[in-house]
């Protein structure tokens, strides 16, 4: 049988990326597709009713997934992630000239963010802050809703509002930071730190459980077997963003866990409970 995958089209090159994984797949004897998603909620519920095998799943995604199914004989579980998507952090940026040196010279003012849904650059951050007891205004940068902060654009808003002095802080991810400079979005030295969000995972490969072991065994096995100094597999590699595919683990979403909940954005049994999300 065929092994069947859903990822979320965040950018054109999700395409090139599993088409290729599915080409070399095929090479190791693994019959394996994908399917396409507009959004993580279509592709989540697609997945708890059994329509696809795996989902290449945001960290949110994730969250929503496992309450879905909790209580089920046949719970989703993690079978690979990235070697990137371990030990990620947020930061709260301020301009280098704002004077805001704590977080409560956050109070009565503008903090920006990405998409409602972005774990990294809205969800975490914001909890993370209001658990330091900070009080602030927020105002979203929704670019990508639905895409769970895959798409960065939200972020690079926020960042530029910040330079551009219409909020005085913004939330990002912290390697998105230091794109953001090498690209010029923010200058060097126009910024600096205010906070960082303690250790937390983003992506991993769902399974449902009612997928078939023996085919997903073996599309675990051959990920994991990937070798970065492999010719034929490092372009595949590089283009998603890794150097090797670990086992999956559940012990880096507990943060994401409590941001979700403090927001409201999806109930116990994984229902959409955030106002005015609509993907």
């Amino acid at each position: 049988m065929t092994l069947l995958m859903g990822a979320v089209a965040y950018d054109p090159k999700v395409v090139t990326i599993w088409a290729g994984f599915r080409a070399w797949l095929a090479r190791q004897g693994l019959p394996f597709d994908f399917v396409l998603y507009s959004h993580y909620e279509r592709q989540v519920e697609d997945l708890v009713a059994g329509r696809i095998h795996a989902a290449w799943n945001s960290p949110l995604a994730w969250v929503r997934a496992q309450r879905l199914t909790a209580g089920r004989d046949d719970p989703v579980y993690p079978l690979v992630m990235r070697d990137t998507d371990r030990d990620l952090r947020s930061v709260v940026v301020v301009r280098a000239d704002s004077g805001i040196d704590q977080v409560s010279g956050l109070k009565g003012r503008l903090v920006g963010v990405g998409a409602a849904d972005s774990p990294q650059a809205t969800l975490l951050p914001l909890h993370d802050l209001r658990r330091q007891g900070a009080e602030f205004d927020v105002r979203l940068f929704q670019v990508g809703v639905g895409l769970h902060g895959d798409h960065v654009g939200g972020e690079r808003d926020a960042a530029r509002a910040l330079l551009a002095g219409e909020v005085a802080a913004a939330c990002m991810l912290d390697a998105n930071h230091l794109l953001f400079g090498q690209e010029g979005t923010l200058p060097a030295g126009s910024t600096r730190i205010l906070h960082l969000t303690d250790p937390y995972d983003h992506c991993n490969m769902t399974i449902a459980g009612t997928a078939p072991r023996e085919p997903v065994q073996e599309f675990g096995r051959l990920l994991t077997g990937m070798s970065y100094a492999d010719p034929e597999v490092r372009p595949l590699l590089d283009l998603e963003g890794l150097t090797a595919w670990l086992p999956g683990r559940t012990t880096g979403y507990a943060a994401l866990e409590s941001a979700v909940d403090a927001a409201s954005f999806y109930d116990p049994a994984g229902r959409i409970t955030a106002a005015d999300y609509r993907p």
